[in-house]
């Protein structure tokens, strides 16, 4: 009678494990059925065509480069205040000191506010908004009366009127020169260094004459990228987004249960899974990975789920492309569940106790 007794309650309480189990968890029925005080839920089968939906909307919304960027050619250099103009005289040492770097300082014109610069026998010329040739041939004329075939070259030394500037998650972020050589979006970003442990790559935004350009530099790696034909002119504002939205939440039944922080465009289910150690092999339920996808601004939410039971299955999540804010959920087993129930309610001491009471 006392041996019937105990094994009655212990079936009682393993067929009452898993439905009362405490902690989280999900099945399918979980999924479908319909909850009134929470959100309207979309199932959807990670299947191959589920990733070649997911593709086909990929390629829908990615937009292509503007043409008025692609177009942009960087016109010949044009001085203005704050730059230093390096002028050579040849064949007249007294309007050029050559030698040392002191000499050669003493021979720049610095441009003034005003677009001035002076040079000696010419006195003030206007530099400001004309390009390095039309200055040369400004002091040639100048000089024509007291010298006969004077040979003239000006060279802009330093460059300060033109500039870029950078802000955001970059190594050294600030302004950049525009100089007589053309400067590319390429170039600057390289020179800026990008802070890979802080930045979005998809969410560089260039400001243009109050036009706001939304740049994706992560695609600066595939084969048909256009970025490096993008140069940039004066007055241009680029500013690289943090990745502080960009995460995705790995909860559930993984070795490393974590929030992950990425800086490229997307981020695959199975990198997601990969960087947090895998299923845990004791306890996890290889049919119940899901993702989760809460709309913006609504009350619905799209739960994505995978039946990884097969090692076959993380093909798929190879292919399965995450969002920012995602929840990837992995269930644990029936088995563990009721483990768990077990060990928080009942533990070996009140087995004992319970089998010491039927004794007495």
């Amino acid at each position: 009678m006392k041996v019937t007794l105990a094994v009655v309650l212990l079936s009682s309480l393993v067929l009452q494990g898993c439905a009362f189990a405490p902690g989280q968890y999900m099945s399918l029925d979980d999924v479908t059925d319909k909850d009134p005080d929470g959100p309207a839920v979309t199932l959807v089968n990670i299947t191959p065509t589920t990733l070649a939906q997911q593709q086909k909307s990929a390629a829908a919304m990615t937009k292509p480069l503007p043409p008025e960027l692609l177009s942009y050619k960087t016109p010949e250099y044009i001085v203005g205040p704050g730059d230093t103009l390096l002028v050579t005289v040849f064949e007249h040492p007294e309007l050029t000191a050559p030698g040392s770097q002191d000499q050669l300082d003493a021979n720049t014109r610095e441009v003034l506010h005003d677009g001035t610069v002076f040079f000696p026998y010419v006195g003030r010329i206007q530099a400001g908004g004309k390009t390095v040739s039309q200055i040369r041939e400004q002091l040639r004329m100048g000089l024509a009366p007291q010298y006969t075939e004077v040979k003239v070259d000006v060279k802009v030394l330093r460059y300060n009127s033109q500039r870029v500037l950078l802000s955001g998650a970059f190594k050294t972020p600030g302004p950049q020169p525009v100089t007589n050589i053309p400067l590319s979006l390429v170039q600057a970003i390289s020179q800026a260094g990008v802070d890979l442990t802080d930045a979005n790559l998809a969410g560089l935004t260039l400001r243009r004459d109050g036009k706001d350009y939304v740049i994706d530099v992560d695609s600066l790696n595939r084969k048909d990228s256009q970025l490096s034909k993008i140069y940039l002119k004066d007055g241009d504002y680029l500013h690289l987004n943090s990745n502080s939205k960009n995460k995705i939440y790995v909860l559930g039944e993984v070795q490393r249960p974590q929030v992950i922080s990425f800086s490229t465009t997307s981020v695959t289910l199975l990198e997601a899974l990969g960087t947090s150690g895998g299923l845990s092999p004791d306890a996890a339920d290889g049919e119940a990975v899901y993702v989760i996808r809460a709309q913006d601004a609504t009350h619905s939410a799209t739960v994505y789920h995978l039946n990884a039971k097969k090692p076959t299955a993380y093909a798929l999540a190879k292919g399965f492309e995450l969002a920012a804010q995602d929840v990837v959920f992995v269930g644990p087993a029936n088995i563990t569940r009721w483990s768990r129930y077990v060990s928080q309610l009942l533990g070996s001491n009140n087995i004992i106790q319970t089998g010491a009471m039927f004794r007495n």
